[in-house]
């Protein structure tokens, strides 16, 4: 642990130095929370990640090769059975629609999954996309399938990353697919992180979650974000970017462009309907960090609920289902954001310094971020 004291306020900073499965967390970074920075209202769930919901599994694929590819996969396996014979309802936000997300229209009419989630670098959507769907047509079961709908989303490493090689292959999918697991989630400079930047600095994959109450339906929210955004970056209120002296528009260059993918899970049972209600409300955490949703920026989130009783057998000639009324559902909008907010943050702060494709691109530096917080007093350890 190492503390900083700005004035009479002392913050400390916990680097956790683990082994990646324990503690997923880079030497020398850590998360938010290590800086006191805990957003909104709400406990998180044990893993403070998305695999806090039960049967919710991610799995990464890190490509790096030479001096150049700098990219990789992440995968998000909404339960722990086939995707496609066991359907959870599902639905898209976009914010900003600068982007190449696969699959959006199916979701959108249907308001269900059939396949995990994917999330790559731009040019590598269609080449994930293919290898996505004959794993699938592979699993057991499948066998007289005709018709499949990968959901793969994107945002653009192509600063870090060779991107026009589109190194990601089948082997990088499977890879990400069959490694998929619950518990404490590898975040920043991993998967489809690898390449990614964010209000200047090193971006990446961050996770957070939200457990409510009893006396709130005891419902889990779990949020995953690959981060590669601009803006003027904000954490807790605290103008870390300003003072940094790092954000857009500073000079005619720098406009902010980017885009973010965020996938949200829930335990909720939700219907399609109000599942895009929740992936709406993601837009106001992502708002909280500075983002400004910049012309060149692809804002999309996807929301999915594993609750049995709004699941959908893909052979179902009738659905009975029981799901939450409107009336219930404030408390999980108020969750999505905090959660939201918070893996933004942790995508950064667990995000560290990449060379590749003749650039280089430092992770924040949290000894700053710390004495911003302290100047502002924001935060504090908790």
């Amino acid at each position: 642990m190492r503390i900083f004291t700005i004035g009479s306020l002392a913050l400390s900073l916990t680097v956790s130095a683990l082994p990646a499965q324990d503690a997923p967390v880079a030497p020398g970074r850590a998360r938010a929370r290590s800086l006191g920075v805990a957003p909104g209202v709400f406990a998180t769930g044990t893993a403070n990640a998305i695999t806090d919901v039960a049967g919710v599994r991610v799995g990464h694929a890190t490509l790096i090769v030479g001096d150049s590819v700098r990219t990789g996969i992440t995968a998000i396996l909404p339960h722990e059975g086939n995707a496609f014979l066991d359907r959870v309802p599902a639905a898209m936000y976009v914010g900003n629609g600068f982007g190449k997300l696969l699959g959006v229209t199916q979701v959108d009419e249907l308001g269900e999954l059939e396949t995990p989630i994917l999330l790559t670098c731009t040019l590598c959507v269609w080449r994930a996309a293919d290898p996505l769907g004959e794993w699938m047509l592979g699993q057991p079961g499948m066998e007289r399938v005709r018709s499949i709908n990968p959901v793969v989303g994107e945002t653009n490493d192509g600063r870090l990353n060779a991107i026009r090689s589109r190194p990601v292959d089948a082997v990088a999918v499977r890879r990400a697919l069959e490694g998929a697991r619950s518990g404490p989630v590898a975040e920043g400079s991993v998967g489809a992180g690898t390449g990614t930047i964010a209000f200047g600095w090193k971006g990446g994959i961050g996770t957070s979650s939200r457990a409510l109450p009893p006396s709130l339906g005891g419902w889990t929210v779990g949020v995953l974000v690959q981060s590669n955004f601009g803006g003027v970056l904000q954490v807790m209120g605290a103008p870390v970017g300003r003072e940094l002296g790092r954000y857009a528009f500073k000079d005619a260059a720098e406009r902010g462009d980017g885009s973010i993918m965020i996938v949200v899970a829930t335990d909720a049972p939700l219907s399609d309907r109000n599942l895009r209600r929740l992936a709406a409300r993601t837009m106001m955490g992502l708002g909280r960090t500075g983002a400004s949703a910049s012309s060149g920026s692809g804002d999309y989130a996807i929301a999915f609920s594993t609750a049995r009783t709004v699941r959908r057998a893909w052979d179902a000639e009738r659905l009975a289902t029981t799901e939450l009324a409107n009336e219930q559902t404030s408390a999980l909008f108020q969750a999505v954001i905090e959660a939201t907010e918070e893996a933004i943050y942790n995508s950064l702060f667990t995000a560290t310094t990449v060379e590749g494709n003749g650039a280089r691109v430092e992770a924040i530096a949290l000894e700053s971020v710390a004495r911003i917080l302290a100047k502002y007093r924001v935060g504090g350890t908790r």
